[in-house]
């Protein structure tokens, strides 16, 4: 897809800067460096001063990228995804099947939220139903086993359940913490790579493995690290606590395994 010359013909042909891109998609620079560097995405040239550049066929491409990491894949799965299709249009049209079934998903639990609201206000009763539409976690089982395997929905449904009351507030008091760590980081301008950031990102790494499972690999922790950012489930359980948590964390995460900690 790349040709990846330093030509000012080529640099011509892909108008779009590595900054433009990394700001419009809302990921970092450094996220991109690194899909080139695993070629899932290729720089179309190398620019004034060897800075990526990109046309519009990569744009798809890295549209396609987030779209499926948004449906929890991994980096090796979307790049089988992608390199198995060759019809961007198909794929994309799968897509947006998948973007409307979430669509009314969201809808359902706006609904609920709605109706719980008033039921409160007017001192009614609760049904299950109502309550709970649209809030079927069973529906990551899929693709939690087709990631981490066959066993790891089950493994972490019995550690969760094994835990006694103080064991499971401890763990979520700590997840609450390190949001509120990463929203002060955003907050502060330190970069990634300072004492704070990479402190951070220990944190995370420390509490990321008291579940069970095979062990979290560097490879793991930049998966997960980007789902803070592209998977709204994750983003808002760090967004909470103040706008950029979840990138800031992101970013700290990868830092830390760009150093070889993990």
């Amino acid at each position: 897809m790349s040709d990846r010359t330093g030509s000012a013909d080529a640099a011509a042909k892909a108008p779009h800067s590595i900054v433009d891109v990394a700001r419009s998609a809302g990921v970092s620079s450094r996220t991109l460096r690194h899909y080139d560097a695993i070629g899932l995405l290729p720089a179309t040239a190398l620019g004034e001063g060897g800075l990526r550049r990109y046309d519009d066929r990569a744009l798809v491409r890295l549209q396609r990228i987030l779209l499926l990491r948004g449906l929890g894949l991994g980096l090796p799965e979307v790049a089988r995804v992608l390199d198995g299709e060759q019809d961007d249009v198909t794929a994309l049209r799968a897509h947006v099947g998948w973007l409307e079934q979430e669509r009314d998903r969201l809808a359902r639990q706006l609904a609920a939220v709605r109706t719980t609201i008033t039921r409160i206000e007017r001192g009614d009763d609760m049904t299950a139903h109502d309550t709970f539409d649209g809030f079927d976690q069973t529906r990551f089982k899929q693709e939690v086993e087709e990631r981490w395997g066959a066993d790891a929905w089950q493994r972490g449904q019995e550690w969760w359940s094994s835990q006694d009351t103080a064991a499971k507030g401890a763990f979520q008091a700590e997840q609450r913490a390190i949001a509120h760590d990463a929203a002060a980081l955003a907050a502060s301008g330190d970069g990634p790579t300072s004492a704070a950031g990479l402190a951070l990102a220990r944190r995370q790494l420390a509490w990321l493995g008291q579940a069970p499972g095979p062990g979290v690999t560097a490879d793991r922790f930049r998966t997960l690290a980007d789902m803070y950012v592209h998977d709204e489930r994750f983003t808002q359980a760090y967004e909470w606590a103040g706008v950029g948590a979840s990138a800031a964390l992101r970013d700290a995460m990868h830092a830390l395994a760009d150093a070889g900690e993990v």
